[in-house]
């Protein structure tokens, strides 16, 4: 099965680390973090498959959670990385945590990951989605240019996923509206989405970060987190909503750093 290369911006140096965005979203997601991450990281943020500006899987090729982990698998060979430190958001943080359990990443930070709703919650998590994808759909340039000119509009078209919409840059505001507008793989991705939950052990350095006013996948969820991956570290993110990075981007920094941290801990005393 032949998949595309993934579009993706790479900064700084030292361990690697790859960041993995969420549905309907693209690399600028980590904006806020990755100038500070590079610092210290070789950090890779791509574009998923058929969102951003990487092409879409071919037609018959369905959005499944083994296909997207065996493409990234090929990407990190194509990258040049062994086994790099992975943070996904929503869809990426699931992504991220499969990863994991196939053992094919150093440690896992997943912020707000799916697959821990329930059956009605997941149907709530992708009406809103769907929501989201409709307005820009059908949103012309120059509303939604007016709309991120002030504090009420980015409020208004941001308000399901960050806590902290007026916060957000105007351009990345338009940047993320064409994302969601022009994006080839929404529908496919959030078709396979029904049928997914993450019931898999993990077995490396695993940190899982919630939002505590997460309107996508609430913070409830991290309870049912808790329960099926109870080796893992979980905290809270006080204040943040589904796409933290915008809400408190110290405090998603200190966490990633807090989990590659533990996870050389870990290997230096497996290696003693």
């Amino acid at each position: 099965m032949l998949l595309p290369d993934l579009t993706y911006v790479r900064k700084g140096s030292g361990p690697a680390l790859v960041l993995l965005h969420g549905i309907g979203h693209n690399k600028g997601a980590w904006d806020p973090i990755i100038d500070e991450l590079a610092t210290r990281y070789d950090v890779i943020a791509p574009d998923l498959s058929g969102f951003g500006e990487s092409p879409a899987f071919a037609g018959g090729v369905p959005y499944t959670m083994p296909n997207a982990v065996d493409h990234l698998a090929t990407q990190f060979e194509r990258w040049g990385v062994t086994k790099p430190h992975v943070v996904g958001n929503s869809l990426g943080g699931a992504i991220a945590l499969e990863l994991g359990a196939r053992g094919l990443v150093s440690s896992v930070t997943a912020l707000s990951p799916a697959g821990f709703f329930g059956p009605l919650s997941k149907f709530q998590a992708l009406a809103a989605l769907f929501v989201l994808r409709i307005f820009a759909v059908i949103s012309p340039e120059f509303l939604v240019k007016r709309l991120t000119r002030t504090h009420l509009g980015l409020r208004l078209s941001g308000q399901l996923l960050y806590a902290h919409p007026e916060r957000i840059p105007q351009d990345a505001a338009l940047r993320d509206a064409r994302g969601l507008k022009y994006c080839t793989a929404f529908e496919r991705t959030a078709i396979q989405a029904l049928g997914y939950f993450f019931d898999h052990q993990v077995p490396v350095t695993t940190t899982v970060a919630w939002g505590t006013k997460d309107l996508i996948l609430p913070y409830s969820q991290s309870r049912t987190a808790r329960t099926r991956l109870p080796q893992a570290e979980h905290v809270d993110l006080p204040g943040c909503g589904h796409v933290p990075m915008i809400d408190d981007p110290q405090l998603v920094t200190r966490v990633i750093d807090t989990t590659v941290a533990r996870a050389d801990q870990a290997r230096t005393a497996t290696a003693a």
